[in-house]
Order: C-alpha cells, then structure tokens, then sequence
C-alpha cells in the first residue's frame, strides 16, 4: 500500500463523529468479561458474541473500525460470512492486535515490556490476506512514584518496539495503531501520570522518527491523563482534557491524523464525558477520538447474559453507546442523554 493509502486508511478510521471498536480481547480477558455475566467462555460463546456486535445495524454510522482477535479475524457468522466482510459491508474498517503481550522486563521488577516482533512479518502478510487494514500494539508503562516507576530503561524498550512494529505495519501496507498505555492502577496523582504520559511520547515519537515511519499513516492510541484509581483526589471531565491537551499538544507531532483514545479503566459515562470534555476545547491538530473496548461493550454484554433471545437487545444497547461516543467526537454528549432510548 502507498504511504497516500495508508494516510487515507488513517483519516477514514478518525472520521469525524466515528471511533473504532476494540473487540481484541485476549482469551484470558474474555473470559473474566463471561464469568461477570457467567457465561462459559468457549470458541463459539466467542464467536456468537462478537456476531452480535458486528451484525448490529447502523453501527457504521458510529464505528469507523475494529480491532480483531487472531481467532475473531478467522471467524464468521452462522451463515458462513467472514466477519471481515460483514464488516466491510458496513463500512467499517478490519484492524487486528498483533503483539504477543506484556511481560516482565528483565532487571527492571514491576515493569513490563511487550514481545512479538519475532515472525511479525509473516503475520502481518497473512492478516493482510485475510482482509486486515491497520493493526495494533500496546505497550504497558506502569506508574509507582515511590519505586521510582516508570524507568527510562522500560520507556526506551517499549518505544523501540512500538516503532518497530509500526515500521513492518507500514511495509505490509497496514496502518499501525500506536498504543503506549500509562496505566490507571495506583495511587498515584494526575501531574504524575502526565510526567510518565509526557515521558513516553517524547521516547515513542523519538524511535518511529529513528525508524522512518511515516506519521500520517499512522494513529496514536493512549491513556487519558487521569489521576491513579487509587488517588484520593480524581479529577473532573474538564481536568482530565485541561491535563491531557496539554501534554498531547506539546509532545505528539501535528503530522498524525488522530489520537484514539483508549478508555482504560474508565466506567461507560467517565470515557464518555471526559472524551466529550476535549472536544469542546476547539480545533485541534488531529482528530481526538476513541478506541474503547470494555467502555463501547459493557452494556452490550450485559444485555445480551449469552441467550440468544436477548442478541436484539445486546445491539440495542450496543448501538446506543457507540451513539453516545459519536455525539462526544463533536461534544455534543450529555449526561441526560445516557437515559434516552436507543
């Protein structure tokens, strides 16, 4: 793919008033989302519920892309129809998470660094093949003030990574999604999750330069400035935009086409509000948008409780909280509008 179709690629996955739907989950993460509604977790529970979410009508309107499983990317629907293609049917773009996970960096306890740059050129050919268009790599950056955490040494190995890994998406004609996530766990305060946020752009845009990527096709997937979950003092949607343009503005170059935020932790309404909160802040460099998992999902999943009888009000639930985040891309979201029919 030219460096311009993947640039077109990237502005049509941050569409304005549209956001893309992570349905990425690991097996381990699908499964503690089943065991809350007590669903046995198992290929075709999978299958079927993910079938629900894809087949919902109108979710183009809302959801410019998807972030596939490598076992959802394979999968289709009980007539037979790839999700790929039903996707595409629907307008919406097929993306696939193509790390292999955090794991514990050597040397450096309490710190993580994600693998799977080995074969990554071969996989991304084949989810290529298989209809992929952008994928994903996330980096985990903890927060410990008190351990001196995060280091230096797991920033620089987790941006090299991600660079690296955006270098191969781009030579296989995939637009990567950028994901260096600081984490919400802890108690630690809002200007120190902006110190580690601000320390890890800087460290991710220094190696995708040293790595010859090309900015414009690519996306920024990141964590809100948020204070830890554990902090005694958390912060309004307007603190959490103040805090957060200004370290996006000052560390991520205007050349990208758009921040996809993760939700990370937030409840439905917070990812909500506080998306909402930025984009009433004025024009911006790139488009400020959403790449929720749990947050787009949480009332769907809960509505649909694994019956096939109740897949209809799964979409509808569905369906109304992607509305919800269409609304906030323009800041035009309410609180009063969380009890509107969907």
């Amino acid at each position: 793919m030219a460096p311009s179709d993947l640039a077109a690629t990237a502005r049509a996955l941050v569409a304005r008033g549209k956001g893309i739907l992570a349905a990425d989950e690991s097996d381990g993460t699908i499964k503690k989302r089943f065991d809350s509604i007590g669903v046995e977790s198992t290929e075709e529970s999978r299958r079927a519920y993910r079938e629900l979410l894809f087949t919902t009508a109108g979710m183009g309107e809302f959801i410019s892309g998807v972030i596939l499983f490598d076992e959802t990317i394979r999968q289709s629907t009980t007539e037979g129809k790839p999700f790929t293609e039903v996707l595409a049917v629907e307008g919406v773009i097929p993306g696939i998470k193509v790390d292999k996970g955090a794991k514990d960096l050597a040397g450096f306890p309490g710190e993580l660094v994600t693998e799977g740059l080995d074969g990554l050129r071969d996989r991304l050919e084949e989810y290529r093949g298989l209809g992929a268009r952008f994928a994903k790599w996330r980096a985990v950056i903890n927060v410990d003030v008190a351990s001196g955490v995060p280091t230096g040494s797991c920033i620089d190995a987790n941006a090299h990574a991600l660079a690296r890994y955006a270098a191969l998406c781009q030579e296989a004609g995939l637009v990567p999604i950028v994901e260096p996530e600081v984490m919400m766990e802890g108690d630690h305060s809002l200007e120190a999750c902006a110190d580690a946020t601000a320390r890890t752009l800087r460290a991710t845009y220094r190696e995708l330069f040293a790595q010859r990527v090309d900015l414009s096709g690519t996306l920024l997937k990141p964590n809100m400035v948020l204070p830890g979950k554990g902090s005694a003092t958390q912060a309004s949607p307007e603190e959490v935009a103040g805090a957060t343009i200004g370290c996006f503005l000052e560390h991520v170059p205007a050349a990208v086409p758009g921040i996809v935020f993760l939700s990370g932790g937030q409840t439905d309404q917070q990812a909500t509000a506080n998306l909402n909160a930025m984009n009433t802040g004025g024009a911006f460099p790139w488009e400020l948008s959403f790449s929720y998992g749990r947050a787009l999902q949480a009332p769907a999943l809960k509505a649909w409780g694994g019956e096939a009888s109740n897949v209809a009000a799964g979409q509808k639930a569905f369906y109304h909280r992607a509305k919800l985040n269409g609304a906030a891309r323009f800041g035009q979201y309410t609180p009063e509008m969380e009890h509107e029919a969907a």
